[in-house]
């Protein structure tokens, strides 16, 4: 085996090792719910509408039709396995691992700085991000897919310019195949994540060093180790080669600021000015480089820094920005990976700096992702032609990487811990930034969702305090005063984030739901009626309104939205015996259907079968349909669950045992005061 396949090996099995704590966490309530915990469409797997849903919606602010589809091919194979989803992402961060390896390999023939680069890459901190957190599927895809391309674009480079491949073979691909392939993937990097707008850029760079290089060596016209094309026809053929992929860049570019509004995640220039966003940006230059460096308080939230403080940090940065670039330009025709390496750093961030606010957060660490594989370039060959002008042999050089190495190793297995759940995720961000009200506000979900009210509501509390602006904080103490009881509490809170947010669909649903339970219906359907339309696949805006509806006496609409939420999401089990319980006990003979009820409960009961009300509905559809004995079998076993459990309901589902055995069905009003509940 060569040396090559032995060090991909070794690389891949101690990325998949040092991640493989990843593999036992579950989902994060931060974007996971969003993506795949609570998304009916993603979790119903593969299927024609899901797929045509992919590629039509703007759902979590995004257009990234080929993440969603990942998504569902992961429900289709293992529902809703966490385990699985987390594996899947790491063996995309492993596969991204031995690809960089692959292609500056293919690239530069130099075996240990790209095997060095590599595994700087695989293993760093700033990785964890992307690898440990389900919802950045996207990030590793769009990344898979991009180096994808890169490989494919530096094939099709090194045939144009008569490069042989290993081993001196002649090329087998196709020059036209090869570009084709690049286009190709660099299409599925964008429908993954649109992050890689850059890679055009991307491909000049390397077009630069090493394929210049690696071009003058073939035509002989450059003698030098690192000669590079400067001819004006090089230049020109260059970049023609970039049009087709910028034209792929424009439509990703257009749908993204379409998605991201559509959302309503772009702060305004009121809200957040320009000059102050350009501050932020060079400041997150330089911490995103410290991180790198020195990646001591790595967190998934950092907040907007104040801006009293932005100038110095703005001003400061700026003067390391340009003397790191004045330095690696006086450097770049002796040593050209630097400045490709810095430019590839500089270059990839654009995308995500925050020229274009969107969200609470300054930066984020997946935003990392690439740019840092331009540094660990520069650094590896760097360190190579340091230890050879320094006469460094090559065992102190292993010693060093190896410790580097170690290093790495050991702050990435630090970092991955705090992925183990949201409390300890969140609780880890507010610990190691100030001020970090998105941090704050989502430690509260955490710490609601273990039953932890007063914790929570202090979490919810210091969030607003720190951005009264906020629409998230506002909705979750909704939230919380609601599962408390108090619905007027509730109802100021879910106000003011509709007021703040009215285009989130959430948020007008919970308004909605509890206008509902404040009996004022008309307002209540109004808010439902807003949260199914901005988002035509969610499907719990028309059972709501359902329940509504038959308050009201509005049997025939209620049923009529049941069948809507049913298509939107036909796994719901809360819809499915909703639908059952009114085909089954409605008052009004026109409007009942035992054998559609029947069908409904049984897919309801298989789908929550510890739910003692399912059997109970169960036991409703049998006796519409008049099979008494059914009925009373899951009357029967509908008592003995809830007994069991000690619910509430025992003895409603007794006295209707009772009316089963003498052969009569169940009968209800839905009207306020009659109940569905």
């Amino acid at each position: 085996m060569s040396r090559l396949r032995i060090i991909t090996l070794v690389l891949a099995l101690i990325t998949l090792v040092a991640y493989l704590p990843a593999a036992r966490y579950g989902f994060l309530t931060l974007d996971d719910d969003l993506y795949v915990r609570y998304n009916q469409v993603v979790q119903n797997g593969c299927t024609w509408r899901g797929v045509q849903w992919a590629f039509t919606t703007f759902h979590a602010s995004n257009w990234h039709p080929v993440t969603w589809l990942s998504h569902m091919l992961d429900c289709e194979l293992f529902g809703l396995n966490s385990r699985a989803h987390h594996t899947t992402s790491l063996l995309l961060h492993t596969a991204n691992a031995v690809l960089l390896l692959a292609l500056l390999w293919r690239l530069t023939r130099e075996l240990w700085p790209s095997a060095l680069a590599a595994a700087l890459f695989a293993w760093h901190p700033l990785a964890v991000e992307s690898a440990a957190w389900i919802a950045e599927r996207k990030n590793v895809l769009s990344t898979f897919f991009g180096l994808l391309s890169l490989l494919a674009y530096v094939a099709y480079a090194q045939k144009r310019a008569g490069v042989p491949d290993s081993g001196g073979k002649p090329a087998v691909c196709s020059r036209r195949l090869a570009y084709v392939l690049a286009l190709l993937c660099f299409a599925l990097s964008l429908m993954s994540k649109p992050m890689l707008v850059t890679l055009p850029f991307v491909m000049l760079l390397l077009d630069y060093w090493p394929l210049g290089s690696l071009e003058s060596k073939v035509s002989s016209l450059e003698p030098t180790p690192h000669a590079t094309r400067n001819t004006p026809h090089a230049l020109r053929s260059s970049l023609l080669d970039k049009l087709p992929f910028l034209l792929l860049v424009v439509p990703a570019c257009w749908l993204t600021v379409l998605a991201q509004r559509a959302g309503g995640m772009v702060a305004s220039l009121q809200g957040s000015p320009l000059a102050l966003r350009l501050g932020n940006a060079l400041r997150s230059y330089a911490v995103y480089l410290a991180n790198v460096v020195w990646p001591a308080k790595l967190t998934i939230l950092y907040p907007y820094p104040p801006r009293d403080q932005l100038v110095s940090a703005a001003l400061a940065a700026a003067v390391l920005l340009l003397a790191v670039t004045w330095i690696v330009w006086r450097a770049h025709r002796r040593y050209p990976y630097l400045l490709v390496g810095w430019l590839w750093f500089l270059g990839t961030l654009v995308p995500a700096i925050g020229i274009v606010q969107v969200g609470q957060q300054a930066m984020n660490d997946h935003h990392a992702y690439v740019p840092m594989m331009g540094l660990f370039i520069a650094f590896a060959f760097g360190m190579k032609d340091l230890a050879a002008r320094l006469h460094v042999g090559p065992f102190p050089c292993a010693a060093a990487a190896s410790l580097l190495l170690g290093a790495c190793l050991l702050t990435s297995e630090h970092q991955l811990s705090f992925w183990r759940d949201d409390e300890a995720l969140f609780s880890h961000a507010v610990a190691v930034t100030r001020d970090n009200g998105p941090a704050h506000n989502h430690l509260g979900v955490a710490l609601a969702q273990e039953g932890r009210a007063a914790e929570a509501r202090a979490q919810f509390e210091e969030a607003i305090r720190l951005n009264p602006s906020w629409a998230d904080p506002r909705n979750n103490l909704g939230d919380l005063e609601r599962r408390s009881g108090d619905l007027q509490a509730a109802l100021v809170q879910f106000s003011k984030a509709v007021q703040l947010k009215p285009g989130q669909p959430v948020m007008q649903e919970n308004l909605g739901e509890v206008l509902a339970g404040l009996g004022r219906y008309d307002e209540a359907l109004n808010h439902m009626r807003d949260a199914a339309r901005l988002d035509p696949a969610y499907a719990w805006p028309h059972y709501q309104m359902a329940r509504v509806l038959v308050r009201q006496g509005r049997d025939a609409e209620a049923l009529s939205q049941c069948r809507e939420a049913l298509h939107i999401n036909p796994r719901d089990p809360e819809v499915l015996l909703f639908t059952a319980h009114v085909l089954a006990a409605e008052q009004t003979a026109e409007l009942r259907d035992g054998d559609a009820a029947v069908r409904l409960a049984i897919r309801g009961s298989a789908l929550d079968p510890n739910d003692p009300r399912a059997l109970d509905i169960l036991g409703m559809a049998f006796a519409e349909r008049g099979n008494y004995d059914e009925a009373e079998q899951a009357a029967s076993n509908a008592v003995q669950l809830a007994t069991a459990l000690k619910a509430k309901d025992v003895a409603a589902y007794r006295q209707r045992l009772e009316l089963y055995r003498q052969h009569h069905p169940w009968r209800e009003s839905f009207t306020s005061g009659g109940g569905t509940d």
